[in-house]
């Protein structure tokens, strides 16, 4: 899956859907949990009940629906330290 524009935008809606753009590819789900590799990093998505409901390969855009607990980026970029090298700065 290719994002074509560098835009990156997250609409939840009553944490009940969740519309995402900026993303690159789907690295794997199930009903409990998404993970999406956007241009802004990794995003998780978990929740209950969770199910893809449109996904737009060339744009970029993916909505799901289901009860959503928690979306979180990790941060595993380049620019990104350990907390052992910050510590030992």
């Amino acid at each position: 899956m290719e994002a074509n524009n560098l835009s990156h935008a997250v609409k939840l809606i009553e944490r009940k859907s969740i519309v995402i753009n900026g993303i690159k590819r789907i690295i794997n789900f199930d009903d409990k949990q998404f993970t999406l590799e956007s241009n802004m990093g990794d995003i998780i998505i978990k929740g209950n009940s969770l199910e893809m409901i449109k996904l737009d390969t060339i744009d970029g855009n993916v909505s799901i629906k289901g009860n959503i607990d928690s979306i979180a980026y990790l941060d595993g970029g380049k620019n990104s330290e350990s907390l052992i090298n910050k510590l030992f700065k």
